[in-house]
């Protein structure tokens, strides 16, 4: 009888690489991984680490934004954030979160489930549906223009009930998204493919670290809760008050001492989904490119299930549209630009500064999880180096703006296409998905596959998703180039529309019309074409695993599937 160990990872000492691996011992492995490391933890201290010290150092010093005397100030920066209202701003920020984690932990994967049981072909068209909420990620577009819409008809609500009208507000806008990534993700989970592993262990797994993401991103909320919230000061969440105190009260100890207590949060809740990673032995697979059937279907063909999925779906389209409406019927209008200032060159500035820091950090991500996943270099411990990276795996620009402001202000940056790129040179969650990607690939690679297909080729539209959902997200953010920028030549489009609606905020029309260069139309339409064509031709092919492993005559990616 073969001795399992020989083919499973956890054993990495036993024996040299496979005879169809890339050709490197198992001492080589180790060292070429640890220097793969070395990128991505040089990015991890400059963007993450020196900021997140400067920060508390910040917050123990009392002094001027623009230079002057600085002095210590003890706790006191700590008792004035508590004083002025953080635990309520934090407090109103997890109720933001109840709606949004219902919907990622019940409607999701309820959904899911319709999809995964109605078949093949009902599932490619909820796949394809769920990618339209993501291709349309523009939450200050969305939230202006909602805002502009219904300014006259929610002022009522918003004096007599505020804190309800806001939740429910914030919950509906982002019900759309919230839905089509938790369902993504629970479709992966719910393909079932011989040694995958224990099913309920993944949905624990991925549904524990969804709902940290839901929590850790509601309460670093920036670009959606402003055009909501703003003027509110009762109803804003920290990072509102953190911004105002550091940088329009000019008291960036203050600022920076509340920045300690929500990295301290979101510290917690990246190492709590790391550790439930590692703890249940999570991974990802790659059916293979011939894999027509998608696997094993959960329960076959059901005809109850597909009627469940023709209501949800259309629940779903009806909800996206609705919210999404004001915003969608200015994407063709037209608006006076200011002086100075063209369509090519505010594109140029939203749009180019955030490709260089996806590019950079996405592939960085790439290296290093290909280097702890694939190459483990600490053996079945290998995940553990995932630690270091993992108190910042949930933290935005938010939590670190004093820290980040700062050094843009030492290098002389503001009003340039330097300093209106992110600060963030390492995608830490792009790392942590690679990284279980690639441990998934190593199963399968030592099961018999060779290197390059089950290791490379199907990391390469994992890479380019990665890369292109980064590119949106971060060029959709506001709270950096509102930092960084204090000009309107070198504006781009988020922080125009913010100024744009603050300088006619009684003339709807003219705001309502400035609203196209957020997201323009033909980008929309590009980035709704890429995200499908993932959908349907890669993530279907995905697999989600925990626990168990790949049994030794499992098939390989090159070669065809079980039917």
């Amino acid at each position: 009888m073969p001795d399992p160990k020989a083919h499973h990872p956890a054993w990495p000492a036993a024996g040299p690489a496979p005879s169809s691996g890339i050709g490197m011992g198992r001492s080589a492995q180790v060292v070429t991984g640890l220097l793969l490391l070395v990128p991505a933890v040089l990015a991890l201290v400059w963007s993450y680490v020196v900021p997140s010290v400067s920060t508390l150092l910040h917050s123990f010093r009392r002094g001027e934004l623009w230079g002057g005397p600085v002095e210590s100030a003890g706790g006191d920066n700590y008792a004035q954030v508590v004083e002025r209202g953080f635990l309520g701003d934090l407090g109103f920020a997890l109720l933001l979160a109840l709606v949004p984690l219902l919907l990622a932990l019940l409607v999701a994967p309820l959904l899911a489930l319709a999809a995964q049981r109605a078949g093949r072909v009902p599932r490619l068209v909820a796949r394809a549906l769920l990618a339209l909420p993501l291709a349309a990620y523009a939450p200050v577009a969305v939230g202006v223009a909602w805002s502009l819409d219904r300014i006259e008809a929610d002022r009522s609500a918003w004096e007599q009930a505020p804190t309800l009208t806001a939740v429910r507000t914030v919950s509906l806008l982002t019900a759309g998204l919230v839905i089509a990534v938790g369902a993504t993700l629970f479709l992966s989970v719910l393909r079932r493919r011989p040694g995958g592993g224990r099913p309920g262990l993944a949905i624990l797994s991925v549904g524990g670290v969804l709902g940290l993401a839901v929590v850790a991103t509601a309460v670093q909320s920036w670009s959606l809760q402003w055009p909501l919230l703003a003027g509110r000061d009762d109803r804003s969440g920290p990072v509102v008050r953190i911004v105002r105190e550091s940088l329009t009260q000019v008291q960036p100890g203050v600022g920076a001492a509340g920045s300690v207590l929500l990295l301290a949060l979101l510290g917690v809740c990246g190492i709590l989904a790391v550790l439930l990673l590692v703890a249940t032995r999570t991974r990802i697979a790659f059916t293979g490119w011939r894999d027509r059937a998608a696997g094993a279907e959960v329960g076959g063909r059901n005809p109850v299930a597909l009627g469940m999925l023709v209501v949800g779906l259309l629940a779903f389209l009806a909800l996206v549209a609705y919210v999404s409406a004001p915003w969608w019927r200015t994407l063709t209008a037209d608006a006076p630009l200011p002086s100075g200032v063209s369509t090519g060159r505010i594109q140029a500035n939203t749009w180019l500064p955030p490709l260089v820091s996806a590019v950079v950090g996405v592939a960085l991500a790439a290296l290093a999880g290909f280097a702890i996943g694939g190459l483990r270099p600490l053996g079945r411990a290998s995940e553990l180096l995932l630690l270091p990276f993992a108190p910042w795996l949930f933290v935005g620009d938010g939590p670190l703006a004093v820290a980040h402001f700062l050094r843009l202000r030492d290098a002389e940056q503001f009003n340039t296409f330097a300093g209106l790129i992110p600060p963030g040179w390492l995608s830490i969650p792009a790392l942590v998905v690679f990284t279980l990607f690639f441990r998934g690939q190593r199963e399968r690679w030592e099961a018999g596959g060779r290197f390059a297909s089950t290791m490379l080729l199907p990391a390469l539209p994992m890479l380019a998703g990665a890369g292109l959902l980064g590119w949106l997200v971060t060029a959709q953010g506001w709270l950096w180039p509102q930092l960084a920028v204090h000009d309107v030549a070198h504006a781009p489009a988020t922080s125009l529309v913010v100024l744009r609606v603050t300088a006619t905020f009684g003339d709807a029309d003219a705001a309502r019309g400035f609203l196209a260069q957020v997201l323009p139309l033909p980008l929309l339409l590009l980035f709704l074409a890429a995200f499908v064509a993932l959908q349907l031709l890669y993530l279907d092919r995905l697999v989600v695993r925990a626990g168990g492993a790949v049994a030794p005559g499992a098939a390989p990616d090159d070669q065809p599937a079980p039917r």
